[in-house]
């Protein structure tokens, strides 16, 4: 008898999640688990890449308003969900106003209690073995999902983000279990959260080789990648975001220059604009050597292109396209945000710079002028497997 397992998510663009997602499901097997995949909102660059095996439940009109405009959920007659909605935000309000805190992800907390009990139930699906809620916030798998246990996940270092533990906490302890990306992202996490560490299981994202370099291969190397003589070509992937500190890519870009180093800086960007960044890009007189490519469904064949690549973040959970770079062989600088060490053996398998925009680029010109280190990085990837589908034998062990 195969095990019945539900999954959540909230759709599926392109992003470090929903790449995490698809390994987990192209690493499951479908001889020993049926799994039913339910998106709030069927669409993303990522859906193409969902196995033919897995069911993927029809859409209820009710989830896609969670984060459609609001305009658009008055037009349709979603009055609750806009109520709801507005009564989140202005709740979060309240909560900026009396708590200042140093980021908004607080908001989806909010979100969560405020909207869920508006939603239509899911049981209507049936009952199953697991039910895994894959993103904040995680009040759908709790309160409308009939499961025998359920798990929800963890893809963020909780040092760098402000919650309302207050409200953030019964839902957290309403599961059975929750998994944590990496052993940093457990201790930060349980540091805001220490009453719910013996609920902690570690389960990397889990990226399958094959399917990295199959990508990389089915297109060529991109037209608009273009190396003149003695450039040295970086790259970097994100969303355009706070965490991802993009913003500083051109000043950094700028003080590489001025040490004698001629790079060139690809950006794979998405989300929202990228106008702070075209403004710095500017200010700095950096138009020819930082160049934005904005989304790309397919990023693999430019990080195959590039010669290094970097990851300038403020705060990772643990960066999938860092892994997915070592397993193309290239190698990866990344700063030394608090959970950098638990991905990159410095020296080893890839550089670790300083946050400081001034110190990230001295460390970083070490690094580009040292051609010797950068053969020696890329052999120590070339004998090591950076595959990881046997993480998936822990999402197995859950269900007994």
């Amino acid at each position: 008898m195969r095990f019945r397992i539900l999954i959540n998510l909230h759709y599926l663009e392109i992003g470090g999640v929903e790449t995490s997602l698809i390994g987990l499901l192209q690493a499951l097997d479908p001889k020993r688990v049926e799994v039913d995949l339910f998106l709030n909102d069927h669409h993303g660059e990522m859906m193409q890449f969902i196995p033919e095996w897995v069911n993927i439940l029809p859409s209820i009109s009710a989830y896609t308003m969670i984060e459609r405009p609001i305009s658009e959920a008055l037009r349709k007659g979603y009055f609750r969900i806009v109520q709801a909605r507005l009564w989140a935000k202005y709740k979060f309000h309240r909560y900026v106003k009396r708590k200042c805190p140093i980021d908004g992800s607080a908001i989806f907390g909010y979100v969560g209690k405020y909207v869920t009990p508006v939603l239509p139930s899911l049981n209507k699906f049936g009952h199953y073995d697991l039910a895994i809620s894959f993103l904040t916030p995680h009040n759908i798998i709790l309160n409308k999902v009939n499961a025998k246990k359920k798990i929800c996940w963890i893809h963020t270092d909780y040092s760098h983000i402000d919650v309302n533990k207050e409200l953030e906490l019964p839902v957290w302890s309403g599961y059975d279990y929750i998994a944590s990306i990496s052993a940093s992202v457990t201790t930060n996490f349980c540091a805001a959260f220490p009453a719910l560490r013996d609920k902690i299981v570690e389960i990397e994202n889990i990226l399958l080789p094959t399917f990295v370099r199959m990508r990389a291969e089915v297109e060529p190397i991109p037209k608009e990648i273009r190396k003149e003589q003695n450039e040295i070509l970086l790259l970097t992937i994100g969303r355009y975001s706070y965490p991802k500190k993009m913003e500083e890519i051109p000043v950094i870009c700028r003080l590489l220059t001025e040490k004698g180093i001629r790079v060139k800086w690809y950006i794979i960007g998405y989300g929202q604009s990228d106008e702070y960044i075209r403004k710095v890009i500017t200010q700095e007189g950096m138009e020819k050597q930082v160049i934005l490519l904005g989304k790309r469904t397919n990023p693999y064949p430019y990080i195959k292109a590039c010669d290094w690549y970097i990851q300038p973040s403020r705060y990772e959970g643990n960066s999938v396209v860092v892994r997915e770079a070592q397993i193309l062989q290239k190698p990866v600088i990344i700063t030394a945000y608090p959970t950098a060490t638990s991905q990159v053996k410095n020296g080893i398998d890839g550089i670790i710079v300083p946050l400081d925009v001034s110190m990230c680029a001295d460390k970083m010109a070490v690094a580009l002028n040292n051609e010797e280190l950068k053969n020696r990085i890329v052999d120590y990837l070339s004998t090591h497997d950076y595959g990881n589908e046997s993480e998936v034998d822990k999402i197995y062990s859950l269900i007994v």
